[in-house]
């Protein structure tokens, strides 16, 4: 039953069955399904809100660890000197397709659609993962490296959340940062009363976060980015990104185990609630946000690391200029992230649907890769 399990989460099944009842709900029946995303769901909270808001934070949540392990001693970004490459390439792959937005919109767009520069900046560690596998083999460098990529890239991603889509309707008010910032001290108080158990963490760090977050308008699903880097964790890591560490018992191990299983299943509802879009909802910004995905993320990644291998920060063993150029076409992969970037991005439901379904349509970028790695005959490595 387990394996079943693992292979329904493996292969972002729950997502990819949310998405398609979403799409089939919203085309068949827009007026049912905006009402079952607004209704009040669980008590006066909707269904759309209890997602966006509620079951996020523990997705973000779920990046945050990935990033904290990833600078721990042992882990993929430490010491520094030997993520330059990546974390140049990453950078390559948010200003990549944000000029190419940019420059698109200024000579075929409007300034409203100026917002959704933020969405193309994304890249899905799911799905990269899973074509990356079906281009590079299990085992080849070109996945550690892409994982990499893409981890950074969503800690990026958050943070283009928090600064740049707060809500324009309701201004951001500072003062509420104190919250966040006395639910960070909290969480510094426990690990230093050596708290084991992260549901502490949670509920009191984490609540004040969301309160914070929420009451000074920016997204509180983002409250457990600021919580989880000082849950107690092990001096040293020894795993690579998204691999299991059954020895680790450290609290921030315990969190990821318990919780990833939940998230993995629970995308079944983001997709539901975030990817219902009209098929008639193609407009500008789709092919803004294609575009700057699929040709700015290739050639942001391209650039930046091969730049960085110039300036004595070397490409990964095995990963040569083919392989490369491919990664950069499987960075192009939006989906999850680029769809929630799009919820904030747009409030005009038009325009909002147009820039999701941009963000959906960036799955070509699967084709492509797999296409372009064929034509590069890339070896896998099984």
């Amino acid at each position: 039953m387990r394996k079943h399990f693992n292979l329904l989460r493996e292969f972002s099944v729950p997502l990819i069955i949310g998405v398609v009842l979403a799409l089939i709900w919203a085309n068949y029946n827009p007026e049912s399904y905006q009402n079952f995303l607004h209704a009040p769901f669980l008590g006066p909270l909707s269904f759309h809100f209890l997602t966006n808001d509620v079951f996020m934070v523990f997705f973000f949540g779920i990046a945050a660890v990935e990033i904290t392990q990833s600078f721990l001693p042992g882990g993929d970004l430490n010491p520094v000197k030997k993520a330059i490459n990546p974390l140049l390439a990453t950078i390559g792959g948010v200003i990549g397709p944000a000029l190419i937005y940019l420059l698109l919109n200024h000579f075929t767009g409007s300034n409203e659609l100026l917002r959704g520069w933020g969405i193309s900046t994304a890249t899905d560690i799911a799905f990269a993962w899973l074509v990356a596998r079906m281009v590079f083999g299990s085992s080849h460098p070109a996945i550690s490296f892409l994982l990499l990529l893409a981890v950074v890239d969503d800690g990026i991603g958050l943070a283009i959340i928090a600064v740049f889509y707060p809500n324009p309707l309701f201004p951001v008010e500072l003062l509420w940062i104190i919250p966040v910032i006395a639910g960070m001290v909290i969480s510094y108080v426990l690990r230093k009363l050596r708290v084991q158990s992260y549901w502490p963490y949670l509920l009191f760090g984490g609540g004040l976060s969301w309160a914070g977050l929420f009451n000074a308008h920016l997204h509180p699903a983002l409250a457990l980015v600021f919580i989880i880097p000082f849950l107690p964790h092990t001096k040293i890591e020894k795993k690579h990104l998204f691999e299991e560490d059954t020895a680790d018992r450290s609290t921030l191990a315990q969190f990821e185990y318990e919780w990833k299983i939940i998230v993995d299943f629970g995308l079944f509802m983001f997709g539901l609630a975030n990817s219902g879009v009209a098929l008639t909802q193609v407009g500008t910004a789709t092919y803004l946000v294609l575009t700057a995905l699929l040709m700015g993320k290739t050639a942001g990644i391209f650039s930046f690391a091969l730049l960085a291998d110039k300036l004595g920060f070397p490409l990964p063993h095995k990963v040569r200029k083919k392989e490369l150029f491919v990664v950069g076409i499987i960075g192009g992969f939006g989906f999850t992230v680029a769809l929630f970037i799009a919820g904030e991005a747009f409030s005009d439901p038009i325009t909002q649907g147009a820039a999701k379904m941009g963000a959906m349509l960036s799955c070509l970028s699967a084709l492509v890769a797999i296409l372009a790695g064929k034509a590069l005959r890339i070896k896998k490595i099984p």
